[in-house]
């Protein structure tokens, strides 16, 4: 499979984006980045700690610091962009599908702050939407989990019934059964709002109700609450799926594989952009054949896999990256 840290998502140029191009500015000390975090954990093995990590890059490389606000719940996400812009932040990224609409009502008020949004699409001059094709990524490990599966049952457990979760549903269930024709996929959620992203305990339940119908492979896709569907499936000698970032450090030989969301290339490729006045509003959507999706292989896995379930899956990358294989998003 191809190196996870490959980055041919830094052009972040995706086929049929809108871009529009807004005054730069030539001096490298004019920028400030800034990043508003998902509501929850700022290390938490996941989504936030991906964006982190991609911020980190970003400093490590420029000698540029970047300011950080972390809320507790997406309602404080006016507070974190009028906290970090009294700070002279120049450069915005917000991550997170909730931050859709505050963002489109704030970002005019200040025309000269670049904001990107990270997993939804927002509209204004001075706002860059970066979007992945979950369903890609998905489908992948949707055939990873067909082909470990003993029961002929595998599940997929979403924090909360939204588009976003359904384009990870659509990609693994069509993947799942591109692999095995009678494979048998049932999905469940943590919860109803935001707050299904942050509970543990409710995954864990969640994921005991899942094997109890026969699932032997669950993908998870809940974010903190994925620890405890983690637990779970490890406690029950079943196999689990992390998303967002490799999660298979978390329990070794339960965890079959994690679906990579390239979160860290989408902010430091935002901030490069920035930085070398590249930087563009619009819309742009990655996937596979930018690197942006991936699954993990690591010495935490690799006896999970075998050299046939290998080769299906990437017989399956190739054809959806030539497109022979139509992935559906959900919608």
């Amino acid at each position: 499979m191809p190196h996870p840290n490959r980055r041919s998502v830094l052009s972040c140029v995706a086929a049929g984006a809108t871009l529009v191009l807004l005054p730069q500015r030539s001096q490298a000390a004019a920028i400030r980045p800034g990043l508003v975090y998902a509501a929850g954990q700022k290390f938490d093995k996941s989504f936030n700690e991906g964006a982190f990590a991609g911020a980190e890059r970003f400093k490590a490389a420029s000698g540029i610091p970047f300011v950080e606000y972390l809320p507790s719940n997406p309602a404080q996400f006016d507070q974190g962009v009028a906290s970090l812009i009294r700070r002279g932040v120049t450069d915005l990224v917000a991550i997170g599908f909730y931050y859709a609409t505050p963002l489109a009502r704030l970002a005019p008020a200040h025309p000269a702050v670049r904001f990107t949004l990270v997993d939804a699409v927002a509209e204004a001059p001075n706002i860059r939407c970066v979007t992945f094709k979950e369903q890609e990524g998905a489908f992948l490990v949707g055939v990873l989990a067909a082909l470990a599966s003993k029961s002929g049952t595998v599940g997929f457990i979403g924090a909360l019934d939204i588009p976003l979760i359904r384009k990870f549903i659509a990609g693994f269930e069509q993947g799942a059964r591109h692999a095995r024709g009678d494979i048998r996929v049932v999905v469940n959620f943590v919860g109803t709002t935001p707050a299904a992203f942050n509970d543990p305990t409710a995954g864990a339940e969640v994921a005991r109700s899942q094997f109890q119908r026969g699932a032997d492979v669950v993908f998870a896709g809940a974010g903190v609450s994925n620890f405890g569907i983690f637990a779970a499936a490890s406690e029950a000698r079943r196999l689990a799926i992390g998303v967002d970032s490799n999660q298979n450090y978390l329990y070794p030989g339960s965890i079959l594989t994690s679906m990579l969301k390239r979160v860290d290339l989408a902010v430091d490729s935002t901030f490069q952009a920035a930085l070398q006045g590249r930087w563009s509003a619009g819309t742009v959507a990655l996937g596979l054949a930018e690197g942006a999706v991936d699954y993990a292989v690591d010495e935490n896995n690799r006896e999970l896999l075998t050299p046939a379930m290998l080769d299906a899956v990437e017989a399956a990358r190739r054809a959806i990256v030539a497109g022979r294989i139509p992935v559906a998003d959900g919608s």
